[in-house]
């Protein structure tokens, strides 16, 4: 079954992106996006512990360890950029002020509840980081992940047995295997990527789908996004 990349997904993400955003990329995969982002497009790009107008990794060599992203990264200052206190920055995320963030996910249930920092381990350290004022601040909530388990189990689930971080908050979906909205009546699937049919998907998912692939044609994914959205 071919499936995309992670570096591949991060791309199909980075398309939905419009120009004058203001985004947060989530630790980990997430951060990928920011390779992809079209270079004529004006993105802002925010991270959590102080940083607005973030431009993507150094050249090796020209790394500067005052310069990192939430993840501990080694990233770049575009002109005109800022960087200032956690507690500002913060209060951007809970202010509503980011239009979108990227966040990577354990699980998403399919009224859009996120899982994304605790598998319930024994002994495991509790680590939530920004992830819960992101998940409630972020005017839109795009998820990137695997679709699948290592074990074969689909990360979208009737309802998250690890511990939530946020409720009800997760607008997009994006997978290794397709692109999915949550919206008020179900999952709507818009994109497949892979080389299987809406029905297979449906059986590797395990909650119910809807088809909603045959889109209107010139009718663009963010647009079929706020119109889901809006139903």
């Amino acid at each position: 079954m071919k499936r995309l990349t992670r570096d591949e997904m991060a791309k199909r993400v980075a398309q939905d992106i419009p120009e004058g955003a203001y985004v947060n990329l989530g630790i980990g995969v997430p951060t990928l996006v920011a390779n992809h982002l079209a270079a004529d497009k004006e993105i802002f790009l925010h991270s959590e512990n102080g940083l607005l107008g973030m431009g993507p990794a150094p050249a090796a060599g020209e790394e500067d360890d005052e310069l990192i992203n939430a993840g501990k990264q080694h990233v770049t200052l575009l002109n005109g950029g800022a960087f200032f206190h956690h507690s500002d920055s913060f209060a951007m995320m809970r202010g509503g002020h980011l239009d979108y963030c990227v966040l990577g996910a354990f699980q998403v249930s399919v009224n859009g509840d996120l899982a994304n920092w605790h598998t319930g381990a024994p002994d495991a350290i509790p680590a939530v980081g920004g992830a819960m004022d992101l998940a409630i601040g972020a005017k839109q909530v795009f998820v990137m992940m695997e679709h699948l388990t290592k074990q074969g189990e689909s990360k979208i689930v009737e309802q998250c047995w690890y511990p939530v971080t946020g409720v009800n908050c997760v607008d997009r979906i994006y997978t290794d295997l397709a692109v999915i909205d949550v919206t008020r009546d179900g999952l709507v699937v818009r994109e497949i990527f892979s080389d299987i049919d809406f029905e297979t998907l449906q059986k590797l998912t395990g909650v119910p789908l809807k088809d909603g692939t045959k889109l209107p044609a010139g009718t663009d994914t963010q647009t079929a996004a706020a119109a889901a959205r809006a139903a």
